[in-house]
């Protein structure tokens, strides 16, 4: 789990996790911000394009004008990772986010 242990939404996914029986990894995100490939991995696991990864307030605040490519939006998260949506959860090849925290059990086992 890319986990923020100040969003609310990312400590009730982590709890849910931990209700299904899983001891998760967790990347704290802010600390250990993914790297590009690791994005493009990301993005690609949950079948949306970069720019839906990001947080728009967020990106907003930092003043930065819109990208205008996909690996454009991969750069800025990888430079900005407090715009990175979360909690991302990934089991395997698949990956969800936890928003809202049940989107989890698609992917978690049993």
């Amino acid at each position: 789990i890319y986990h923020n242990p100040r969003c609310t939404k990312s400590r009730q996914t982590l709890a849910r996790i931990h209700e299904k029986g899983v001891e998760p990894t967790v990347v704290e995100y802010l600390k250990e911000p993914p790297d590009a490939a690791t994005l493009r991995r990301l993005v690609k696991q949950l079948g949306i394009k970069p720019e839906e990864l990001v947080r728009p307030k967020e990106h907003q605040a930092l003043g930065l004008p819109q990208p205008e490519s996909d690996e454009a939006w991969i750069e800025r998260m990888a430079a900005h990772p407090q715009i990175i949506e979360r909690p991302i959860v990934v089991v395997g090849q698949k990956a969800v986010l936890g928003r809202p925290p049940e989107n989890v059990d698609a992917i978690l086992p049993g």
